[in-house]
Order: structure tokens, then C-alpha cells, then sequence
């Protein structure tokens, strides 16, 4: 097994170069910061009883309310001032199952798609007014998310497990 579901071309006593490991890794470093992020900020909007208010300083309702004039698509702040309070639920709670699926590995393609239309959605509300548009935070983290949404979790992941369970089934 080279990590990645088939059986490649190393056998048992072959070495593989430190270029080759380094391939076979090159992702899990991103897929634990881009999880462990997650996790972290999920849970952090679900502990600050300001954020997740409709009004008041650091509320999500202020923060839509500042920014609904200067986002890509102002049709999608009105939608979450509708319910800011539930917006708020859904970001943090979306957060954090995504974060959680990355680090484990589970449905890991589509906690990484999840992740990537979080930032995506953040990146044309929130920090679309960055000028120039690399100081927005949400940018970089949509093209994070895209190298695990296309290779998704082949090593230490629940994912790569069921798939060799179902294997030698």
C-alpha cells in the first residue's frame, strides 16, 4: 500500500526516496491546520454569547450589518440578517463539524467542500472589501480547502480505513 488505495509499485522491501514519502504526506499538514482552525473557530463562535446575538458589539448581526453594503452579493447578507442568530448557529456549527471531519478523516471530500464554501461564502460577504484582496483571510482559505477536496483524506483518516476494510472484504 502506498497510502493512497492501491498497492503502487513498492514492494514490502522496496525504500522509497525521501522525495517520494514527502508526496505521500504533503497533505496531511494541511489537513490537520485546516482542521484544527475549524474546530477552534467553531467553537469559539459557539462560546461567545456576543457573537452569536442579532445586535450589540462583536454580534454577527453588527458584523452583516457593516459589511452588507460593500460584499459581492449583499442578497446573501440580507438572507443571514434574516435570522442572524441562526446564521451565527449554522456558521459555528458548520465549523466545527467540518473541522472535525478533516481531522478524522471522515467523508473527508466532503468536509473539505464544506470547508471551501464556508470560506467562500466568507470571502464575498465579509472580507470582500479587503484592499488589495490578499489581506482578506478567506481567500487563502478557499484555496486551502481545494487540494483536500479533490484528494480528500487518503492516510490516517477513517476514510482510507472503511476503504481498506471493504477491501479485504
Amino acid at each position: 500500500m502506498n497510502g493512497y488505495g492501491d498497492s503502487g509499485s513498492y514492494g514490502l522491501g522496496e525504500r522509497r526516496t525521501l522525495k517520494e514519502r514527502a508526496g505521500t504526506y504533503a497533505l496531511l499538514p494541511l489537513r490537520i491546520f485546516l482542521g484544527v482552525t475549524f474546530v477552534y473557530a467553531g467553537l469559539d463562535k459557539l462560546t461567545d454569547s456576543a457573537f452569536l446575538s442579532a445586535t450589540g458589539s462583536g454580534s454577527i448581526g453588527e458584523m452583516m450589518r457593516a459589511v452588507r453594503d460593500s460584499s459581492a452579493i449583499p442578497a446573501l447578507v440580507d438572507l443571514a440578517l434574516k435570522s442572524p442568530e441562526g446564521f451565527g448557529y449554522a456558521i459555528a456549527i458548520g465549523e466545527l463539524l467540518v473541522g472535525l471531519g478533516t481531522l478524522v478523516g471522515l467523508c473527508a471530500r466532503l468536509a473539505a467542500l464544506g470547508g471551501a464554501l464556508i470560506s467562500l461564502s466568507l470571502w464575498l460577504t465579509v472580507s470582500w472589501q479587503a484592499t488589495p484582496y490578499y489581506y482578506g483571510n478567506d481567500l487563502p482559505y478557499l484555496m486551502a480547502w481545494l487540494p483536500l477536496v479533490l484528494a480528500g483524506a487518503p492516510l490516517f483518516s477513517a476514510d482510507a480505513f472503511l476503504a481498506a476494510r471493504r477491501r479485504s472484504r
